[in-house]
C-alpha cells in the first residue's frame, strides 16, 4: 500500500456564538483563519463576499509530500494546551480535523498510531478524512475559504 502523494490538516470549531479571540485565549495560539457569525469576508480564490452564517477557528498544519497525517495532527495539537478541561469546555463548538488525503495512484492507504488516536479522543475531536483522487484533485481541490 502506497502512501498518500499529499495531505492537508485543518483543526476546525465552529458555533453561532464562537467568538475566535475567546477560543484563541483558552488553546493558547492564534488560528491560521477565523470570523464571527455576521462577519463579512472575501474568498482568497474566488473573490465572493460572503456573510458568516456562525463563528468560525481554523488552525492548519502545513501541507505535506508526501502525506505524514499524523506529523501534521500533532503540529496542530503540539500548539495547543493539554488542558483537557478547557477541551471539554470547547466541545459544544463541535470540534473536527478535517484532513484531506490525495493519492498519487489507485491504492493508497493511511494509517494512525494509537497515540494520535487517544490524543483526538481525549480533546473530543472529531475526525474526517476527504480523500481525492488524482484526477479529482484539479477539479475539487479543498481550499481554505472552502473547509469551514
Amino acid at each position: 500500500m502506497a502512501a498518500f502523494d499529499h495531505s492537508l490538516v485543518t483543526l476546525r470549531f465552529f458555533g453561532d456564538d464562537l467568538l475566535p479571540e475567546e477560543v484563541s485565549a483558552l488553546l493558547g495560539v492564534t488560528p491560521t483563519a477565523s470570523h464571527h457569525k455576521g462577519q463579512e469576508f472575501k474568498g482568497s480564490h474566488s473573490g465572493a463576499v460572503r456573510i458568516a452564517r456562525f463563528g468560525s477557528w481554523r488552525l492548519s498544519a502545513a501541507r505535506r509530500e508526501p502525506e505524514d497525517l499524523e506529523a501534521q495532527i500533532f503540529e496542530i495539537l503540539d500548539q495547543l494546551t493539554d488542558d483537557l478541561a478547557v477541551w471539554q469546555s470547547l466541545a459544544r463548538f463541535r470540534p473536527d480535523l478535517f484532513c484531506g488525503l490525495f493519492m498519487g495512484s489507485s491504492n493508497d492507504g493511511v494509517s494512525l498510531s494509537p497515540r494520535v488516536l487517544l490524543a483526538l479522543g481525549e480533546r473530543g475531536i472529531e475526525l474526517g478524512l476527504d480523500i481525492y483522487d488524482a484526477e479529482e484533485e484539479e477539479r475539487n481541490a479543498p481550499r481554505l475559504e472552502d473547509i469551514n
